[in-house]
């Protein structure tokens, strides 16, 4: 189920009767297996954690960097300490930017897989029970009391002076209040529907009951996850500016052959 849909704007049992469910029972066995094969599991796409040696050799793959360390060494030799001394500072400053760069973006992930908790209280077949958080599937009726983690995003259906914190979604510091009832309006931020738990949120305060209407990359947590796991990893200014010289730099010498 995707994310963007407008749960917030259905009544709750028009969202358990798009969901096939029924709210005081629960999935049964069957369809949970069946959801899952469907959707896959209720989990972020992981990217293989790099390590220093990894990340700092990553900063020396461009042609113009090797051209730079060629020229200290070349400095060098030639009697030219403090050339070779500056083009070095140069490059290993290059390179602490990029390294940190990839450390910063492999860590926000981590801090974003960190938010999804291990198990999760559900109902199914008409019976309360705890099952692994990654097992969850649209359709499932979970159960929210203080202290627990948001482990997909829901429609809630129940809240009982239900109050959520959403600070790593939307950075609101103050805990949002909840309800069941449907809102008017389509377009909304996150903050604003207040009918919706979302993935990575903290129940404050109060109990509440919802639906799993989106799980894994499909929830909004995951949507920002899966950005960060396939977004490039932006070039320092130094290695910019070497790109653009090393193209200048090619098309003079094809024009000069």
């Amino acid at each position: 189920m995707a994310a963007t849909r407008q749960w917030h704007a259905m009544e709750a049992d028009a969202v358990a009767r798009q969901l096939s469910v029924d709210p005081g029972a629960g999935l049964d066995a069957e369809a949970v297996i069946q959801r899952l094969a469907e959707y896959g599991p209720n989990a972020f796409a992981t990217r293989r954690r790099s390590s220093w040696p990894r990340l700092v050799a990553n900063q020396f793959r461009d042609f113009m960097i090797l051209v730079l360390v060629a020229a200290a060494i070349v400095s060098g030799i030639v009697g030219e300490p403090r050339d070779a001394i500056a083009i070095v500072v140069i490059v290993v400053l290059n390179a602490a930017v990029g390294v940190f760069q990839e450390y910063r973006a492999e860590r926000a992930l981590e801090a974003l897989r960190s938010l999804v908790v291990q198990t999760t209280q559900v109902r199914r077949a008409g019976r309360t029970k705890t099952v692994p958080t990654r097992e969850l599937v649209p359709g499932d009726v979970v159960l929210l009391a203080p202290g627990a983690a948001v482990p997909a995003d829901m429609r809630l259906f129940e809240a009982q002076e239900l109050a959520a914190d959403e600070s790593a979604l939307t950075g609101e510091s103050r805990a949002v209040a909840k309800n069941a009832d449907a809102t008017r309006e389509m377009d909304l931020a996150l903050g604003d529907r207040h009918s919706m738990a979302f993935s990575g949120s903290v129940i404050a305060r109060g109990r509440g009951e919802g639906i799993v209407c989106a799980t894994g990359v499909h929830t909004e947590l995951g949507q920002i996850a899966e950005m960060l796991r396939t977004l490039p990893i932006t070039r320092t200014p130094l290695q910019q500016r070497l790109a653009r010289f090393g193209r200048r730099l090619a098309l003079i010498v094809l024009g000069i052959c």
